[in-house]
């Protein structure tokens, strides 16, 4: 089933300038557009992803705030270690640790 675009790809400029214009006024990105959202008649989740694809498409890239931080952006898979350099000062030591459970075969 193909999805439909209720937004024109207008309005949906508007609403993102509108939560970069306005972002500085709120606490936090999200309440900005928690106000904003409904004033454009979408839900703040369809919003947020209209910001994130603004600022990927216009090259915001790592530190813009919405991709995975530096501590994740190497460590892929289990059991691998982040370097000192990937780590992310405020959110403390990241390790990757592998998963183990440990049951019986029957």
């Amino acid at each position: 089933m193909k999805k439909t675009n209720k937004f024109s790809p207008e309005v949906r400029e508007r609403a993102v300038r509108l939560v970069q214009e306005h972002r500085g006024e709120y606490a936090s990105l999200w309440a900005a557009i928690e106000s904003i959202a409904p004033k454009i008649g979408c839900v703040p989740q369809t919003l947020l992803d209209w910001v994130k694809q603004a600022e990927s498409d216009a090259g915001a890239g790592p530190g813009g705030g919405y991709s995975r931080g530096a501590a994740h952006q190497g460590a892929g898979t289990r059991g691998q270690r982040v370097a000192p350099s990937q780590r992310d000062p405020e959110a403390g030591q990241c390790v990757f640790r592998p998963c183990r459970i440990d049951r019986r075969l029957k």
